[in-house]
């Protein structure tokens, strides 16, 4: 698959990410308000509520995420670049930076599939109403994979960049 073709597959996964992530952010504070009204006003709180409330949190949280994955804004320490000079060194810099980010996320994504397949297995229910874990917990793994496609991508955009200020560079000469 090419570089457009990424960028095709994280589009859809962006609308659908931001789709999600706008309906769970929307349920969350619903529940609690649902909550307090029940708790304050008709003075009959509902039990579990508050064990509801972990699913979607949890969705928010992973969804929110690969969100921060997707567009690179995920938390960096950003002092070497201030003293790169070099474009072409920056270039390099960034690539391994993707690497690392890669790496480590599809590593991390390895062990959250493990974690799916043993939730999936054990199938283990909340206490008060009885959910399934696995809808909250199923979370870390999905999220981490979207994490992982948007390392990747970056990755490759990386790559691509260094190739074409090379080539650029190779063209133009050395000015």
């Amino acid at each position: 698959m090419n570089l457009s073709g990424l960028k095709k597959v994280s589009n859809t996964l962006v609308s659908i990410q931001r789709f999600i992530g706008v309906l769970l952010a929307l349920t969350v504070p619903l529940l609690i308000v649902y909550q307090v009204i029940l708790r304050y006003v008709f003075k009959a709180p509902l039990m579990g509520i508050e064990e509801l409330l972990i699913f979607p949190t949890i969705w928010l949280y992973m969804i929110g995420g690969a969100n921060a994955s997707q567009q690179r804004n995920h938390i960096e320490c950003g002092i070497l670049t201030l003293y790169i000079k070099r474009e072409e060194t920056l270039k390099l810099f960034n690539i391994f930076k993707s690497l690392f980010s890669m790496v480590v996320a599809l590593w991390l994504t390895y062990w959250a599939y493990w974690f799916f397949n043993y939730s999936f297995t054990k199938w283990k229910l909340s206490d008060i109403l009885y959910i399934p874990m696995f809808f909250g917990e199923s979370a870390l793994f999905i999220g981490l994979v979207l994490m992982s496609i948007y390392a990747i991508i970056d990755f490759f955009t990386d790559t691509r960049a260094l190739v074409i200020y090379i080539k650029s560079k190779v063209k133009g000469g050395n000015d």
